[in-house]
């Protein structure tokens, strides 16, 4: 071969590789999952990429608390991700409003979820779903297992049975009953009132007789879980109402504390922190043989920047998050987030089987705040916050507090207006 041949030859072959590197397409992830990325990075999207080469993967998050701030402003300059991460229900909803989220009813993997698995990602009438759900999160209790054993404690079913095992904790004195302060506000509301409420407003019943406007936030199934929370304030510790989020934790782990109510995204820190066996039992139910209720929230999604540039890519990239596949990795990789996919999906870790498997011996409901009740001034889930917080503290009566919040719901939602 001459000169001129071999050199001709060596910038086909150059260009031809440029061709090939130029059609891999980099897709970009936003999210407020901060404290996952090494698990997307290591398993989720590398099993992605080895089947569908040339198309890369970036998972870009943003700080929890910035998250809603840093995409609005990203998607009103151009310059957010293909994929975005999706909250439930209104804040979605709102940017699917403004255009800034594509309709996906169409993809073929919106089969495999229920209809209550999509609801938080969908208009109000159902007629367009805009994220992929991913997990849900379900509230409870988590448990010392070893300080039960030595206190000889039986895991609590009735409400009678609970405060009896919180009276003998607070009894003995090795342990604080109960971890949970109430600075913070949002985790009195978060796992107290929306954990314990379900058994009282019987769940979905109770929630959609509120949207509905056929039940208040006065009545007597709605006052009742503030008088129960009053109740904990005893069995709390010194100091819960200055005890911030990351203290309760600490207390749990470090093993100072019996109980702790929670949510299931605990579980993956829980799991590294603490030395001693943990278990878990759902809300307990106000008497025995009553059917019980939990809160299985619809946490997260991932939906379809409409401008992006990569349309086809982002979709597929959705279809196998919508997948039996990455349901299962998920769920694995993150003990505590639970597949809404409707293909079962086998948990490895002991916590999260016990946390889910209440899902087939409880009806499920979710948030009682987060779907269209807090869309007005005042926000319904953020009073809810405080209200609870107070009535721990005592500083508010279970009444008054249920007043308040139907004062405010009432000035500016119509279905909850005086008639």
């Amino acid at each position: 071969m001459t000169k001129t041949k071999l050199i001709g030859a060596l910038l086909a072959s150059t260009l031809l590789a440029s061709a090939a590197y130029a059609e891999d397409v980099t897709l970009t992830i936003e999210s407020w999952r901060n404290d996952d990325v090494l698990i997307w990075q290591d398993t989720i999207i590398p099993a992605f990429e080895a089947a569908n080469p040339g198309i890369k993967v970036v998972f870009a998050p943003t700080a929890p608390a910035e998250y809603n701030a840093v995409l609005n402003s990203k998607l009103d300059a151009g310059s957010a991700g293909d994929l975005v991460t999706c909250r439930p229900f209104d804040a979605s909803l709102e940017l699917y409003k403004k255009g800034n989220l594509a309709d996906l009813t169409s993809l073929a993997a919106m089969a495999n979820f229920s209809p209550v698995a999509k609801s938080a990602w969908q208009t109000d009438d159902g007629a367009a779903t805009f994220c992929v759900p991913m997990a849900s999160v379900i509230h409870g209790f988590i448990y010392n297992k070893d300080a039960f054993d030595a206190l000889g404690i039986a895991v609590p079913t009735t409400r009678d049975e609970f405060f009896a095992a919180l009276d003998k904790i607070k009894a003995d004195g090795t342990y604080i009953p109960m971890a949970m302060g109430t600075n913070d506000q949002w985790e009195a509301a978060t796992m107290g009132y929306n954990n314990i409420g379900p058994n009282y407003w019987k769940g979905e019943e109770g929630r959609l007789a509120l949207i509905a406007g056929t039940q208040k936030l006065t009545d007597a199934d709605w006052v009742a879980p503030f008088t129960e929370l009053a109740r904990w304030k005893d069995y709390l510790g010194d100091g819960f109402e200055a005890q911030t989020y990351p203290d309760s934790q600490n207390l749990f782990t470090l093993g100072r504390a019996a109980i702790y109510p929670a949510g299931s995204w605990e579980i993956s820190g829980f799991n590294k922190q603490a030395t001693f066996k943990m278990g878990a039992f759902p809300p307990p139910v106000q008497a025995a043989g009553d059917t019980c209720y939990i809160s299985d929230h619809t946490d997260i999604a991932l939906g379809m920047n409409a401008k992006t540039a990569h349309p086809d890519e982002t979709k597929k990239f959705l279809e196998w998050v919508g997948s039996p596949e990455f349901a299962t990795m998920y769920a694995n990789a993150l003990p505590g987030f639970f597949s809404l996919n409707s293909t079962p999906v086998a948990m490895e870790d002991p916590l999260a089987q016990e946390f889910v498997s209440w899902r087939s011996k409880c009806q499920s409901s979710i948030r009682s705040t987060y779907q269209i009740l807090s869309r007005g001034t005042p926000n319904l889930e953020n009073e809810t916050w405080n209200a609870s917080a107070n009535v721990i503290k005592g500083t508010e009566t279970p009444e008054a507090a249920a007043a308040r919040l139907q004062e405010g719901l009432a000035s500016w939602y119509a279905p909850q207006k005086a008639k």
